[in-house]
């Protein structure tokens, strides 16, 4: 199967993003890499953020509410180490060596890198089918041309389960 297409998903905090995005991925016959986020939850109430390389399964926190050192965002400090150890790296590999390039999400703790954006820029650049989660109302320049390059697809509550066989038909050219 070849797929060429790229997609831009978006939507409000904790409507699906990101399990849209792994249902796609394991509904496509692809090797896929790069970055899913997942909040971090303690007796039901989000402490932070963690960061997965979706080929290896490795995992790092992104942002916490007890991380002591890094820059603040909200009331979440954001840990550049993984940013910088995990993240980064793993877009950089899924560019070279898989099927489908993913980045869950673009958004303002990924942006306290300077090195986060030059990766987005780089898997944009390249030839790889991509999907790429934006934070809904993040104002950025690069963000814009993500959602004017890009297919968007607006995830709700009302058609996040239907999404998933509209991007994968999307990205399979169907």
């Amino acid at each position: 199967m070849q797929i060429k297409e790229r997609v831009a998903i978006t939507g409000r905090p904790g409507v699906g993003k990101t399990t849209l995005i792994e249902r796609v991925i394991e509904s496509l016959p692809l090797s896929a890499g790069g970055i899913v986020g997942k909040e971090i939850l303690v007796c039901g109430h989000r402490v932070g953020f963690s960061l997965i390389d979706v080929a290896t399964g490795q995992e790092g926190i992104l942002a916490h509410i007890h991380q002591r050192i890094g820059p603040q965002i909200g009331k979440y400090t954001v840990n550049l180490d993984t940013l910088h150890r995990l993240a980064i790296p793993a877009i950089y590999s899924a560019i070279q060596s898989k099927d489908l390039v993913i980045i869950d999400e673009f958004a303002p703790m990924e942006l306290v890198s300077i090195d986060f954006i030059p990766a987005v820029e780089a898997a944009l650049a390249s030839d790889k089918p991509l999907i790429i989660a934006t934070h809904a109302t993040l104002d950025h320049p690069l963000v814009h041309r993500i959602r004017q390059e890009l297919k968007l697809f607006r995830v709700k509550l009302s058609n996040r389960d239907r999404l998933v066989a509209e991007v994968c038909d999307y990205l399979s050219g169907r």
